[in-house]
């Protein structure tokens, strides 16, 4: 009879809990029993425990095993214990000294062949194993790097399980070739699923391509929009025929984010991490994410969800950075309506099944929508052919609820010849952007030390108003549009945040009759008289 027990990690969400894994031998017919909520790829791990060990030139017990991932109460699944049952079993066998396993937590892969490969969620496992005191674990080599994240925790990579038994053992390792495979498709590639492109967490390399707001031709007031969204954490609505540049704006948003500080890189990496989206040769995503889904996109994609336990969807993959909804009337009515959940609470809850999970969704929403759904209603030249039914119709897709949420809203209209031919002269660069942003975002960082929020769309209203308080008299515009049934008790405080956000580029101590006025014309759209910020760039 033998006993031998490590550790591994179960991922709930983003969420890791350090799991427990025995192995116990007994004499008898050889079987192999698995016991401990396993789900159905890790019922499997049996079948590629059993090769690796004996095409890493171990003999397998011929007893039988029984091995138990404890606390059986929390659902487990993925290939990730693989390491730790094959180590459990070889422990028990005498195979490795049992005292060799004990403090170690270890993720992992095993092929058939005995090779150790990447799986989803390294980071999130070794922040749940150094948080619950284990100092040392073992993953694949291709996730080292991933791992080594986390402080005050020892790493060893290891690229097959000969090379672990070694290392348990007090032997040298053997060489071993690096993964053919390695070489034309990296880690992170290989763990992606199908189809996540629309999800880019930052250009990768130096040489990348990084959309800039030079390329954006006129559009004066939708470009003064994203600095604001951006210096203020606001939601956007552009709204304007096809071809104006409302993608190509909402492209460019992630350059004006600053960059992520360390606390905020790890968070959006463990989620990247869960999902299998991190950049091949980048570990720790430092800037804001950037999340595109085709308007075909199903609710748990978008939410979250799954058929067992739910994985993270495109507002989780957006966390501090941008999710951009392109033809926005055209999503599901149920997907838009979703949305307004994680818009207020910066998270979202997924129920299943398998067990209920919070995934973190604080970011950066930004709508695009034609006026009609042929895209040339309102124009000048005309040329719209929807009827009346078929235009209010396809504008009441987008919810009171929903836009009520949305701080900015922006007509982007055609752009003229005489803009596209002074784009070269005129355009400012994103850089010079990004920098009124950061000093917009210090402004209000010094405002809100010592409470928990850091930009201005975060704070609630009552806080605002109470604490607070915008020059005598400037609220009095909004107010009137409050009582008049055009702005909501929502809408009044949405336009007092922005109003803080247009002082704090401005360089103003606090929102003045022109602050409140440009917030008010930004939320509603509608000419308030006193002239905004972009319409003095168009003019000068």
């Amino acid at each position: 009879m033998g006993f031998a027990r490590t550790c591994s990690v179960a991922l709930v969400g983003v969420e890791g809990v350090v799991v427990e894994v025995q192995a116990d031998l007994e004499p008898g017919v050889a079987t192999f029993t698995l016991v401990g909520l396993p789900d159905k790829s890790l019922t499997e791990s049996r079948d590629r425990v059993r090769a690796a060990v004996v095409n890493s030139g171990v003999d397998w017990p011929q007893k039988k095993l029984t091995v138990g991932l404890s606390p059986a109460a929390v659902p487990k699944s993925g290939s990730g214990f693989d390491l730790g049952i094959a180590c459990a079993t070889l422990g028990a066998a005498g195979r490795i000294a049992p005292d060799a396993l004990t403090g170690l937590v270890m993720v992992g892969e095993l092929s058939l062949d005995g090779r150790v490969g990447p799986v989803p969620g390294v980071l999130p496992a070794v922040l749940a194993a150094a948080d619950a005191g284990c100092r040392q674990v073992v993953v694949p080599e291709a996730a080292a790097g991933e791992a080594t994240l986390v402080p005050d925790v020892s790493v060893l990579g290891v690229r097959s399980l000969r090379q672990l038994i070694a290392v348990l053992n007090d032997e040298q390792p053997p060489e071993e070739p690096a993964d053919p495979d390695a070489a034309a498709a990296p880690p992170s590639a290989r763990l992606a699923v199908p189809g996540a492109g629309w999800c880019t967490p930052a250009a990768v390399g130096p040489g990348a391509y990084r959309p800039d707001l030079t390329d954006v031709a006129g559009q004066h007031q939708a470009r003064y929009a994203l600095e604001v969204a951006a210096a203020g954490g606001h939601h956007l609505y552009l709204k304007g025929p096809p071809g104006a540049g409302k993608t190509m704006l909402a492209e460019r948003l992630p350059g004006l984010l600053p960059p992520l500080t360390e606390a905020e890189s790890l968070e959006v990496t463990a989620i990247h991490s869960v999902a299998g989206t991190l950049p091949a040769g980048q570990p720790l995503v430092g800037e804001a994410p950037y999340a595109a889904p085709h308007h075909s996109a199903t609710l748990p994609a978008l939410i979250g969800g799954g058929n067992a336990l739910p994985k993270p969807g495109a507002v989780s993959l957006a966390h501090r950075g941008v999710l951009f909804l392109d033809e926005a009337p055209e999503f599901s009515g149920r997907i838009l309506d979703a949305l307004r959940q994680p818009l207020e609470s910066g998270h979202v809850v997924v129920a299943r099944s398998a067990g209920v999970v919070q995934f973190p969704a604080r970011f950066l929403m930004v709508l695009a929508a034609n006026p009609c759904p042929c895209g040339r209603f309102a124009r000048q030249e005309g040329g719209c052919e929807c009827a009346p039914t078929v235009i209010r119709r396809y504008q009441g897709r987008l919810t009171g609820p929903l836009l009520d949420r949305v701080d900015l809203r922006v007509a982007v209209d055609a752009v003229s010849r005489a803009e596209l031919s002074a784009v070269g002269e005129r355009a400012e660069p994103t850089a010079d952007a990004a920098a009124r942003v950061r000093a917009a975002r210090d402004r209000a960082a010094v405002r809100y030390a010592g409470t928990a929020w850091r930009t201005n769309g975060e704070v609630p209203g009552h806080e605002l108003r109470r604490r607070w308080h915008p020059a005598p008299g400037v609220l009095a515009p909004a107010e009137r549009d409050l009582e008049r049934g055009l702005l909501t008790a929502r809408g009044l405080d949405r336009v007092l945040r922005v109003a803080w956000t247009v002082a704090d580029l401005a360089g103003h101590d606090r929102p003045g009759a022109d602050d409140i006025a440009a917030a008010l014309e930004l939320r509603t759209g509608v000419p308030r008289g006193t002239r905004s910020p972009a319409a003095r760039e168009a003019v000068e």
